[in-house]
């Protein structure tokens, strides 16, 4: 059985359906603070937070549970500068209690949901996974900081991990039945295609002055699916007797903040109303990855590299699966 943590949330509860469509067990841990229950639909379910090692220790006692794929965690760049405290409790302390229960209960295969945001501004472009570390917010440094535990609980306590580091996460399940829902939403895609649905007036282009092609930032889009996909290799990976290791997960194509608004007015035909403002702290100016690691390690191939086919699934949740959000 495998313990998703963070499971009723975007990228845990894609990860979810997929592994219970090819006949996995699995068991939900959330505290919905982030997630929605309504994304809980395969599997068991615990309501609990990683912050309550009891709540924890009840469900390893009662499920189990052979390995575990974390997805609890803050992700907003932005949210890490203001509470950064925040960031550092729950994405290290509460990963901390979760490998302690972990150890307690002999369960040592951990897919951890790390990120790009570890790298800071690169020194080159694609970036590998032997580019140096160097984090410029509290978000990448919290992801940071659990991938040097990682190796200590390898060494000392024999718990065998792959790091994931993703690039960005976009698009929906292709069968509309979950999608991206964050209460407030933060990302470009989502938040453009709320102009096309009439869900919200415009949106804000956030620095049009960076060294780039027109000026916006320039990011590695990769499709749920895709990421989903990655982790059941990592997994198997694990199974099969890999050793612990960190590979990035992205389409190694990179588009701007224009490119991607383009995108969406031709999947939606509609105009998008855009506002600029002024750059926010931490936002390299480009982040484009080389997944070739896991391609030739995972076997990992993505099957929806274009930009177009990812927006294409976000479109389809928000336009028809998305209606208890509206």
């Amino acid at each position: 059985m495998i313990l998703l943590t963070g499971g009723a949330g975007y990228i845990g509860s894609h990860a979810n359906k997929i592994l219970s469509k090819r006949g996995c067990k699995t068991v939900v841990y959330d505290n919905l603070s982030r997630g929605h229950l309504e994304f809980a639909k395969w599997g068991h379910f615990v309501l609990g937070d990683l912050a309550d090692k009891d709540r924890l220790r009840f469900c390893f006692k009662n499920y189990p549970i052979d390995a575990v794929m974390h997805y609890s965690a803050f992700c907003y760049v932005g949210e890490s500068f203001d509470h950064p405290a925040e960031y550092y409790s729950n994405n290290v302390v509460n990963t901390l209690n979760l490998l302690d229960v972990m150890v307690e209960y002999g369960v040592n295969q951990f897919i951890f949901s790390s990120t790009c945001s570890t790298y800071g501004n690169p020194l080159r472009l694609p970036i590998s996974e032997d580019h140096p570390q160097q984090p410029i917010n509290p978000y990448g440094k919290s992801k940071l900081m659990v991938e040097q535990i990682l190796k200590d609980y390898d060494e000392t306590y024999g718990i065998r991990h792959v790091s994931l580091r993703y690039f960005n996460a976009a698009g929906a399940d292709p069968e509309g039945e979950i999608g991206e829902w964050h209460e407030p939403e933060p990302h470009l895609i989502p938040l453009a295609i709320q102009v096309a649905d009439w869900q919200r007036d415009c949106i804000q282009i956030y620095g049009t002055d960076y060294d780039t092609p027109d000026g916006t930032c320039i990011r590695d889009y990769i499709h749920i699916n895709d990421l989903v996909a990655a982790h059941l290799l990592a997994l198997e990976y694990l199974q099969s007797g890999g050793p612990s290791d960190a590979f990035n997960l992205g389409n190694g194509n990179g588009f701007s903040v224009k490119e991607v608004i383009c995108s969406v007015e031709r999947v939606t035909g509609k105009t998008i109303k855009v506002v600029e403002a002024e750059r926010r702290p931490g936002d390299p100016p480009c982040l484009v990855g080389s997944s070739e690691k896991a391609r030739k390690i995972l076997n990992w191939q993505p099957q929806y590299p274009g930009l177009d086919e990812i927006i294409k699934t976000a479109w389809l949740w928000h336009s028809n699966g998305a209606y208890f959000m509206k």
